[in-house]
């Protein structure tokens, strides 16, 4: 190999640093460069996008009444956000919120009020335009008492309700009138009330933000955030080791990691709610149609070699299809260990003694292809041979949708409450091509009774015991194989501090606020 010069290699970093839209020149230290996967945001409208790109950067410009604690996605730990304190009935029906005063939305649209809050769940519950209207099913009436005050009705006992008016997706505070007036464009100027303001919006290229210096809690230390769309890890490593950006996505592989860390001037940050990483099986493809075929599909996946290969740090195994630590997750449910005997029984049984070829369709993005050709390998030891086709990451998410693949590997993390998860992924209402799906692959109608009686059960052990009863279920089938669930990894510079000790995150990101620095070298 040719030896490269200093000046050459400089000339070539500079080079690709400008194709990749970041400016050579250093930084300004109150400017924050932040480095993401994506090639684009989806919708900056909290109550539409479910995307990670979208969902991290709408934390920082969107308030709910409540919040978690920065840092954390303990639902044990929420705290007054936009509502200064709230109090509910004695059988959970009625609940009363007490809004902060002074309260200024971005860009001028005025005083956040009760109206803000009402227009907000309502749009939040609307089906025909929120992708989070599933979790706000129980709401009966949302009213305002007076300009700083709410009460909402429930039809049903809600456990965890905080959670509908958290920071997170559809318990976001957008404002009325800016809704209003801006329409579809909302979605990339959106209004809120948070610490950070949409400035300039760039498609596949960048989002620039600034700091709301009337935010309620205090001016933030950064004032602008550049949040760029570099979706090659490879491009986003190069970015920040040459200090063009200070904040990245990082590589959700423990090798990655452990050279992070050996240098001195980053930080690796690795952090829940991890991602469960699943693999949905497309029961309306032939021979997944099949109990015995999708029984021993779960016996030939070897999940300790999975997160062997992930890594001890970022992977962990799982089991049920509600992610471990949730609200109404169980562990009692029909494994299917480790065994090519078992399945290669199964596929007999079933009269596929050779096995047989299944077509898949994987995203490029390595933390879910690199996983999924693992499974191809094992897979082909029980004579299933499954003949990969490797998509953007953009084109990969719009074709699983169109019901084009025998199997998807998806992650996805969610509010911490089996429920919603269980509804999103594995009620019939939310089969591929359904009005009322949103982002499925899977096709199960084995626990919609469980979910259905969840949904209005008063008794929240009942309510525990359904959503278990819903996973065994879905389990003893195989509508979908858990295999492992996949942490948050971030790098920073060390001069980056973020105001707080981020150990969980419900956005997908680091939470950037008021008290979030960065400081000279």
């Amino acid at each position: 190999m040719a030896h490269i010069g200093p000046r050459l290699l400089v000339l070539m970093l500079s080079c690709l640093l400008c194709a990749m839209g970041i400016p050579k020149q250093a930084i300004a230290q109150k400017t924050l460069a932040v480095g993401v996967l994506g090639s684009d945001a989806g919708s900056l409208d909290p109550h539409v996008s479910t995307a990670s790109q979208d969902k991290i950067v709408t934390a920082w410009i969107f308030n709910g009444l409540v919040r978690f604690k920065p840092g954390s996605a303990d639902p044990k730990l929420m705290e007054p956000d936009l509502a200064e304190r709230w109090e509910t009935s004695s059988d959970g029906l009625t609940w009363k919120f007490y809004l902060r005063q002074g309260v200024k939305f971005h860009s001028g649209y005025g005083e956040f009020t009760s109206d803000d809050v009402v227009f907000s769940l309502k749009r939040a519950a609307d089906k025909s335009f929120s992708t989070a209207y599933s979790a706000y099913e129980a709401l009966s009436e949302v009213k305002a008492m007076d300009k700083y005050t709410v009460e909402i009705k429930l039809k049903t006992p809600v456990p965890s309700f905080l959670g509908l008016v958290t920071n997170f997706h559809g318990g976001m505070i957008v404002s009325k009138k800016a809704a209003e007036e801006l329409g579809d464009k909302f979605k990339t100027k959106p209004i809120g009330t948070g610490p950070f303001a949409v400035k300039e919006y760039t498609p596949k290229s960048n989002i620039t933000l600034t700091a709301n210096k009337e935010y309620f809690r205090g001016a933030p230390k950064i004032e602008t955030i550049l949040y760029r769309f570099v979706p090659e890890e490879a491009s986003r490593e190069l970015a920040f080791t040459n200090g063009e950006l200070q904040l990245i996505y990082g590589t959700r592989d423990q090798r990655w990691v452990e050279r992070m860390r050996k240098d001195k001037d980053s930080i690796v940050d690795i952090m829940g709610l991890g991602e469960q990483r699943t693999l949905h099986l497309n029961t309306s493809i032939k021979p997944l149609d099949d109990p015995r075929v999708r029984k021993a599909i779960a016996h030939a996946i070897n999940r300790d070699e999975v997160v062997a290969f992930m890594g001890k740090d970022v992977s962990r195994t799982s089991y049920s299809v509600v992610p471990e630590g949730y609200l109404g997750y169980t562990a009692d449910v029909p494994k299917f260990e480790y065994s090519p005997d078992k399945a290669k029984a199964l596929l007999k049984e079933a009269g596929h003694p050779n096995g047989f070829p299944l077509k898949v369709m994987v995203t490029k993005v390595d933390p879910l292809r690199l996983p999924m050709e693992i499974i191809q390998e094992q897979l082909r030891k029980v004579e299933i041979k499954m003949d990969i086709e490797i998509l953007e990451h953009a084109s990969w998410h719009k074709i699983i949708r169109q019901n084009s693949s025998a199997m998807v590997l998806y992650g996805a993390a969610r509010f911490p409450v089996a429920g919603g998860y269980l509804n999103e992924f594995y009620h019939s209402a939310s089969i591929v091509g359904k009005p009322t799906a949103v982002a499925n692959f899977s096709h199960c109608t084995a626990a919609d009774a469980e979910l259905d009686q969840a949904k209005k059960e008063a008794d929240p052990k009942k309510q525990l015991e359904l959503w278990a009863k819903a996973q065994q279920k879905i389990m003893a089938d195989v509508y979908a194989i858990p295999v492992f669930e996949l942490m948050q990894v971030w790098a920073r510079k060390n001069t980056l501090d973020f105001g707080h000790n981020e150990v969980d995150s419900i956005s997908n990101g680091p939470m950037l606020n008021e008290e979030t620095k960065l400081a000279d070298k």
